[in-house]
C-alpha cells in the first residue's frame, strides 16, 4: 500500500473512532468498534473482567503487549434540579474553561440526546465575577427539559454520562482536529500495526490491548498487564508539543510532523523512566529504518506504561506517543504523517525484537 493510501486509511479510522463516544468506565461502543477492526488480523480476541479488549497474534519468541486506552474524558450527571437542568462532575482531567458553552451528547437510558453546557450570563454578573473563570461547579447541562420529571422521562438519571459533541475535521497540510485523539490515535496505531503484521509470521507473541479507565487512574492497564504478564510492553498514546502560541520549546521541544515521540521519562520520573533496553530497541530501529522520531522528557502527565511496568516483578516498558496540540479539549490537533511513522516504527520493532530481548 502506498503512503498516500495509508494516510487515507488512517484518517478514515481516526474519523470513525473519534466521532464515537466512550468515557472512562463506559467504553463499550469503542470496544466493539476495536474488536471489529482487529478480528481479521489476529488469532483470538477476548474481553477480560475489567473490560479491556485483548487481541492475540500468536508467534514464537518474547511476548509483547501493545496498549492503547479506549476511554476519553467526559462528564457524569450528579443532580437533576427541579427545572430539569443537569449538574455534573468531570470524569478525567478537565480544564473547566474548555467546557463552557459546549454542545454535549447525553447518553440516557432511552438513547443519546443533545444538550448544551450553560452558566450564568456575563450580562448579569457583577464586575468582580466577570474577572473570575467560571468553575465547573457553576455550570449545568440544558437538554431542553421542562422540569425534573421531564428530564427523567427523557432517560436521564443520576450517573448518566455525557461526552462532547464534536466531530472529526481535516485541516491544512495533513493536520486533523477532533475530540478524543487522546487516545483514539493510539487505537488507530494499534489497528494499523496488527493489519500490517498479519501478512507474515513474526517472532513474537503479540497482545494488542485496548485498555479501560486510563484517564481516571491507569486502571485497566494495571489489571490487564497482571493477567497477560508480557515480557515487554509499549503504551501508545499522545503527548504535548511546544510548537504553538502559549507554550515554549523550554516547556516541550516536541513538534507536530517530526515523527513519533519515544518517551525517556514522564511526570519527572514519577511516572515512567523508560527501561534502557526498550529505549535502545526503539531508537536503533528508527535509525536503521530511517523513521523520524523525537525524544520526550516531560514533567507532567503519564500513560498506561506507568501501571504496566510496575506489574508483578516488573515489566520492561516504553511509551511511543503522537505529539498532539490542545490535549483534553474538544479541538485536539495532530499530524497524520506522525501516525504513519509511528506505525512503521512499531511494525519494524516487533519484527526485530529478537535482537534485543
Amino acid at each position: 500500500m502506498e503512503e498516500s493510501e495509508n494516510l487515507t486509511e488512517i484518517k478514515s479510522l481516526l474519523e470513525k473512532f473519534t466521532n464515537a463516544h466512550g468515557i472512562s468506565g463506559f467504553e463499550h461502543d469503542i470496544r466493539e468498534l476495536l474488536k471489529k477492526e482487529l478480528e481479521p488480523y489476529v488469532d483470538t480476541v477476548r474481553r477480560d473482567c475489567m473490560g479491556n479488549l485483548i487481541a492475540v497474534k500468536e508467534g514464537e519468541g518474547p511476548s509483547i503487549m501493545l496498549a492503547a486506552h479506549m476511554d476519553e474524558i467526559g462528564l457524569m450527571v450528579r443532580y437533576i434540579d427541579d427545572n430539569g437542568f443537569l449538574r455534573f462532575v468531570g470524569i478525567g482531567g478537565w480544564f473547566d474553561q474548555t467546557l463552557l458553552n459546549q454542545r454535549v451528547v447525553v447518553h440516557g437510558k432511552n438513547g443519546s440526546i443533545p444538550g448544551v453546557i450553560g452558566s450564568k450570563p456575563p450580562h448579569v454578573m457583577k464586575d468582580e465575577d466577570r474577572k473570575k473563570p467560571v468553575k465547573l461547579d457553576d455550570m449545568f447541562i440544558d437538554i431542553g427539559a421542562k422540569d425534573r420529571e421531564d428530564a427523567e422521562n427523557l432517560g436521564i438519571e443520576i450517573g448518566t454520562t455525557a461526552s462532547l459533541d464534536r466531530e472529526f475535521v481535516s485541516l491544512a497540510n495533513g493536520k486533523v482536529t477532533s475530540k478524543a485523539f487522546d487516545d483514539r490515535a493510539g487505537l488507530v496505531i494499534l489497528i494499523e500495526v496488527m493489519k500490517r503484521l498479519s501478512k507474515h509470521k513474526i517472532k513474537a507473541n503479540l497482545f494488542a490491548v485496548g485498555t479501560v479507565q486510563e484517564e481516571v487512574g491507569l486502571k485497566g492497564a494495571k489489571t490487564c498487564a497482571f493477567g497477560v504478564c508480557p515480557n515487554i510492553a509499549l503504551a501508545l498514546d499522545t503527548t504535548i508539543p511546544g510548537d504553538h502560541p502559549g507554550i515554549t520549546k523550554i516547556d516541550s521541544s516536541l513538534e507536530l510532523g517530526k515523527g513519533p515521540v519515544i518517551t525517556v521519562a514522564d511526570a519527572s520520573g514519577r511516572g515512567l523512566l523508560v527501561h534502557p533496553q526498550i529505549l535502545k530497541w526503539l531508537k536503533e530501529t528508527a535509525a536503521e529504518n530511517k523513521i523520524p522520531y523525537q525524544l520526550g522528557v516531560g514533567s507532567g502527565g503519564t500513560t498506561d506504561a506507568t501501571s504496566i511496568h510496575l506489574t508483578k516483578e516488573g515489566i520492561p516498558t516504553g511509551t511511543v506517543s503522537i505529539a498532539t496540540r490542545y490535549i483534553h479539549s474538544p479541538v485536539e490537533v495532530l499530524d497524520t504523517a506522525d501516525i504513519e511513522a509511528c506505525v512503521s516504527l512499531i511494525v519494524k520493532a516487533v519484527e526485530n525484537v529478537g535482537r534485543y530481548f
